[in-house]
């Protein structure tokens, strides 16, 4: 039997519209990342990473609606060379892993006092 457990982070912006906030921290596969758009204003951009590494899970520009997005990551062979599915074919992707780290979410563009809340699915 498979477990998930959500991950619910809500962030409010500065006067200036951007933020940083921070998941608390966990260990698993990320599954998903849904945004539930509050009042952020239309354009808003995130970059939302692992903490400890800085592997990027979501980067996306002029969001104007709410999201989900299953983000993976390329996997390679044990000699570090892309694994394809056929020759010249297309990558083999995979949930990224987070092992006891936060989740980073910074925010740009989001408005003046303007929120939105992220949930994270993690197996």
């Amino acid at each position: 039997m498979s477990y998930a457990q959500r991950l619910v982070v809500p962030v409010t912006t500065a006067a200036d519209g951007s933020a940083t906030a921070y998941s608390e921290v966990l260990t698993g596969k990320l599954s998903q990342i849904r945004y539930v758009k509050t009042d952020f204003d239309n354009g808003v951009g995130f970059t939302i990473t692992a903490e400890a590494t800085g592997e990027t899970l979501w980067a996306e520009a002029a969001v104007n609606a709410s999201a989900t997005r299953a983000p993976r990551q390329a996997t390679h062979s044990t000699a570090g060379v892309a694994a394809l599915y056929a020759a010249a074919g297309t990558a083999v992707n995979d949930k990224i892993a987070l092992a006891n780290d936060r989740v980073k979410i910074v925010i740009a563009a989001g408005g003046n006092v303007k929120s939105g809340v992220f949930h994270f699915v993690i197996e």
